[in-house]
C-alpha cells in the first residue's frame, strides 16, 4: 500500500504494510466534527493487568484517507505530562493533535516508523446524529408493556408486550395485601429501570425531566424519523418517547395527589415471558416530589407545542401533588427492606433522604413557577437555594450535576429574583474554576481527556454528567469567554465514551453496524441474560444485544459476592465464582477497572456492566449537544414547518394550516397518547363491513394522515385529508384491514372488514 506524506514543501511517497489496527492508538470510533478538536491518544500500559504489554510511537503519524490510501497530515505525538505515568489508568501517554483535518470522510491514524493504525473513523458534521438515534431507541427497547414489533425492532429484538398477563401492569396488587383484589389498580408503562424490569418513581419522574431538559436545550435536534411506532406523526420522536413515562407517572398518581413509589416487576428472558405478578408500594413524599417536577416541565413543553388540554392536565397534577407533598413532608416508603416488611419489591433502594426530599421540592418549586407565576413557589426557592450543597459549599461535582441544573434552570426565570440569580451564577462560575473542573481540563489533568476525580459504580454517568457541567457554562451564560474551552472540554467525555480510554472501548452496545470496531458486547441486563443463546454476547449469541446502551463503566470498587470467599454460594454457584477471570476488573487502576461480561450473582457484573435510563439520558443529553439542529419543529429533516400563534406547529408537510391571529385559537383536547388510545376524538368509519369505499367521518378541522394496513403488515394506502374524507378498498382483497388516522393531536386505529 503507498502512502504520501507530505512533509514541508516536499511530497514524499512511501510504500508501507499496514498491519491490523492497533489497540495502543485510541481515537473516537464514531468520528469527529469537523470544526472539533481532534486528539488520538497513544497508550504505553504501565500498570494494570495489560502491563506486561508496551507500546512507543514512532516519531511520525499521518492521517490518511480510507478512500484515496493517501496521507492528509503528519505530525509527531507529544508526550503527556512529559511522560508521566498516570495513576487514574496505568498508562503512559502521549498526544497526537490532528485538529486541523476538517475535510468530510472516511480516516485513520498511522504510525509511520512502526506500521500498525488505529481504527477507522469519521470527519463531519453529522458523524453523532446516527449515534443519538440509537441511544434514544434504547427507551423504546425498554418499555414496558409494549410489543416490540418486527418493523421497529427488528427480527433481532422483536417481542410481544411484556407484563400484561392477569395481576401484572393492568391489575397490579399493593405488596402487602396481595390476596386483596380491592387493590387492584392499572400502573402499566413506564420503563424497564435499567437491566432490572422495577420502575422506580422517583428515577422515573428524573428521567422525563431530562427529557425535557434535551428538548428544550436544542429543539431541532430531534427528529420523527428514529423508527419507533409514533414516527412520522410530526412530533419529534424525543417527546412520544418521553409520554410513555409520563402516562405511566399520570396512573401511578392517587386521586388526592399523592404518587406511589415503586413498581415491582417479575423477571424474564425476553420480557414478554414473565409471569410474576406486578406490586406496587404505596406513596412517598419524594415519589410524589419528583412527580410534581416531572409534571411541570413537561406541561411546560407540551404546552408549547400547542398540546394544551394534555398541558393543563399535567399542569392541575403536578399542583395536586405538590399540596399533598407540602402537607406531608416527611412520608417514607423503603423497597427492599426487611426492617419496612419490603424485602423483595425492587431492586435499587428508590427512597432519599431529607437533603433528597428537599432538592425535589426545589425543582418542583422551579417549574411549577415558571408555569403558573405563583409566588408561592419562588418564595419557597428562594428562602431554600442555599441549602443546595453548591451554595452551602461553593462547589460544583459531577454527583450532583442535576442539582446544580435545578438553581442554574432559576437563573433563566423571566421573573426570578436577581438578588438570588446574581450568587447562583456567581458561585457556578467560582466553583467551575476549580481544579476538578476547568483547571483539570487546562491542566490536562487525564491522558484521555475526561477527568473526573472518582471512579465509582456508574462511572460512565459521572463522565456524562461532568461533561454536561461544562456545558452548563454555555447553556446558562455563565462565563461568555470561556465558552469555547468548556465546549471543547466537554466533548473530550463523549470521544472516552466512544473509545478513547485505556481499553480502547466504545461504552455503547452492540454498534458494530454503525461505526464502532471495538464496543460493549454483553451487559447485565435481564433480558440479554447471560447464557442467552439468543441475546448474551454480540459475535457469539444469534443476536446479541439491542444496540445503543450506555454501560456502567469502570468500577474499582468492584468484587464478587462474599459467599465466593468462603466457599458458601450453594449448589453449582461455587464453580461459577472461579470460572473467568475477574482480572479486570479487580485490582486495576481505575479506568481499567471493567470487563466487558454478565455473569450476574455471585459475580456481580452487574456493578460494572449494568446500564440504567440515567446513565443514557446523561449520555443522550450531552451527545445532542454536539449534533446539528437541522429538524423543524415537526421531526423533518430540513423541513420548514415552523409555530403560529397558538403555539401549534405548522406549515412544513405537517398540513396544518398556519394560524396568526392569537384570539383564534382553539384549545386541542389531546395529542396522541402513549398506548396509541385515542381521546376526546370522534372518528366514525362506514359502512363496516364495507364493499369497497369507506368513509371516515370526523368533525375535526386538522389535517390527518391515513394509513390503511392489510392483515400482514403492508402499508396499502398512505394518504393525507382534512375533514371528512373516502377511502378506496375496491381494488383490495377481501379480509381484515387496519385505518390509521394520525395527526399532531391524536391517533386512531380502526379495523374494517372488506367482504
Amino acid at each position: 500500500m503507498k502512502i504520501c506524506l507530505r512533509m514541508a514543501i516536499l511530497l514524499q511517497c512511501i510504500s508501507v504494510i499496514v498491519v491490523a489496527q492497533n489497540k495502543y492508538i485510541v481515537i473516537d470510533q464514531f468520528g469527529y466534527l469537523t470544526n472539533a478538536r481532534k486528539i488520538a491518544v497513544i497508550r504505553d500500559p504501565q500498570t494494570g493487568f495489560d502491563a506486561a504489554d508496551s507500546f512507543t510511537p514512532g516519531t511520525t503519524y499521518s492521517v490518511v484517507s480510507v478512500s484515496s490510501g493517501n496521507s492528509v497530515f503528519t505530525g509527531s505525538p507529544t508526550a503527556w505530562n512529559n511522560g508521566t505515568t498516570d495513576v487514574s489508568s496505568g498508562d503512559k501517554a502521549w498526544w497526537f493533535d490532528f485538529s486541523s483535518v476538517n475535510a468530510p470522510g472516511k480516516y485513520y491514524i498511522l504510525d509511520v516508523n512502526k506500521d500498525v493504525r488505529s481504527y477507522e473513523f469519521n470527519i463531519g458534521d453529522d458523524v453523532y446524529k446516527n449515534i443519538l438515534k440509537h441511544a434514544v431507541r434504547s427507551f423504546f427497547y425498554q418499555r414496558v408493556g409494549f410489543e416490540k414489533a418486527t418493523k421497529y425492532a427488528g427480527a433481532e429484538w422483536a417481542d410481544a408486550a411484556s407484563h400484561i398477563k392477569n395481576l401484572q401492569d393492568k391489575n397490579a396488587r399493593q405488596y402487602n395485601r396481595q390476596n386483596d383484589a380491592s387493590t387492584e389498580r392499572d400502573v402499566s408503562g413506564g420503563w424497564y429501570d435499567a437491566g432490572d424490569y422495577n420502575k422506580y418513581t422517583n428515577w422515573t419522574a428524573n428521567y422525563v425531566v431530562d427529557f425535557m431538559r434535551a428538548y428544550l436545550e436544542a429543539p431541532g435536534v430531534w427528529g420523527d424519523d428514529y423508527n419507533i411506532p409514533e414516527s412520522g406523526n410530526h412530533v419529534p420522536d424525543i417527546l412520544d418517547e418521553a409520554r410513555w413515562g409520563i402516562d405511566h407517572l399520570l396512573r401511578m398518581q392517587n386521586e388526592n395527589g399523592s404518587v406511589l413509589s415503586i413498581v415491582g416487576l417479575s423477571h424474564a428472558s425476553p420480557p414478554s415471558s414473565a409471569a410474576g405478578p406486578t406490586l406496587y408500594g404505596t406513596p412517598s413524599t419524594s415519589a410524589t416530589l419528583n412527580t410534581a417536577a416531572a409534571f411541570a416541565i413537561a406541561s411546560k413543553v407540551y404546552g408549547g407545542r400547542g398540546m394544551i388540554s394534555y398541558s393543563n392536565k399535567l399542569k392541575d397534577s403536578a399542583i395536586k401533588a405538590w399540596n399533598w407533598a407540602n402537607a406531608n413532608p416527611n412520608v417514607i416508603f423503603k423497597n427492599n427492606d426487611n426492617a419496612s416488611g419490603t424485602a423483595g419489591l425492587g431492586a435499587g433502594q428508590q427512597e432519599t433522604d431529607d437533603y433528597g426530599r428537599l432538592v425535589a421540592k426545589l425543582e418542583a418549586a422551579v417549574f411549577l413557577f415558571e408555569i403558573t407565576n405563583e409566588t408561592k413557589y419562588r418564595d419557597f426557592f428562594d428562602s431554600n437555594y442555599s441549602k443546595v450543597h453548591l451554595i452551602e459549599w461553593n462547589f460544583a461535582y459531577p454527583f450532583e450535576t442535576a442539582n446544580q441544573e435545578i438553581l442554574l434552570y432559576y437563573t433563566k426565570l423571566p421573573k426570578a429574583t436577581p438578588s438570588v440569580v446574581n450568587p447562583i451564577k456567581a458561585v457556578y462560575k467560582d466553583a467551575m474554576n476549580g481544579e476538578e473542573n476547568l483547571a483539570a481540563y487546562y491542566n490536562a489533568k487525564d491522558p484521555y481527556r475526561a477527568h473526573i476525580k472518582d471512579y465509582t459504580w456508574g462511572s460512565n454517568s459521572t463522565k456524562g454528567s461532568q461533561g454536561l457541567m461544562f456545558m452548563d457554562l454555555i447553556t446558562y451564560g455563565i462565563d461568555d469567554t470561556k465558552n469555547e474551552d468548556a465546549a471543547v472540554a466537554a466533548v473530550g467525555y463523549i470521544n472516552y465514551l466512544h473509545g478513547v480510554n485505556p481499553l480502547s472501548l466504545v461504552y455503547l452496545s452492540n454498534m458494530y453496524a454503525y461505526g464502532a470496531d471495538n464496543g460493549v458486547n454483553e451487559f447485565y441486563h435481564s433480558w440479554f441474560a447471560n447464557g442467552s443463546s439468543k441475546w448474551d454476547r454480540a459475535g457469539v449469541s444469534t443476536y446479541g444485544p439491542a444496540p445503543g446502551y450506555v454501560t456502567g463503566g469502570p468500577n474499582p470498587g468492584y468484587d464478587y459476592d462474599a459467599c465466593c470467599g468462603t466457599n458458601t454460594c450453594g449448589g453449582n454457584n461455587n464453580a461459577i465464582c472461579n470460572s473467568e477471570s475477574l482480572t479486570p476488573p479487580r485490582g486495576q487502576p481505575a479506568q481499567k477497572s471493567y470487563k466487558d461480561f454478565n455473569t450476574s450473582w455471585p459475580l456481580n457484573s452487574w456493578s460494572v456492566t449494568e446500564n440504567s435510563n440515567g446513565y443514557q439520558l446523561n449520555y443522550i443529553r450531552l451527545l445532542s449537544k454536539f449534533v446539528a439542529a437541522n429538524y423543524d419543529c415537526s421531526g423533518t429533516l430540513n423541513g420548514t414547518a415552523s409555530y403560529d400563534a397558538c403555539n401549534q406547529c405548522t406549515g412544513g408537510d405537517t398540513g396544518i394550516e398556519r394560524n396568526t391571529d392569537a384570539t383564534n385559537c382553539s384549545d386541542i383536547t389531546e395529542p396522541i397518547t402513549s398506548t396509541g388510545e385515542e381521546v376526546g376524538v370522534e372518528i366514525q368509519l362506514a359502512p363496516n363491513p364495507t364493499h369497497g369505499v369507506v368513509t371516515i367521518k370526523t368533525e375535526r378541522r386538522d389535517a390527518y394522515i391515513v394509513s390503511v394496513m392489510d392483515s400482514k403488515g403492508n402499508r396499502i394506502v398512505h394518504e393525507r385529508h382534512h375533514g371528512s374524507a373516502h377511502i378506496n378498498l375496491s381494488e383490495n382483497p377481501s379480509g381484515m384491514y387496519l385505518i390509521v388516522i394520525t395527526s399532531n393531536y391524536f391517533k386512531s386505529v380502526k379495523k374494517v372488514i372488506k367482504l
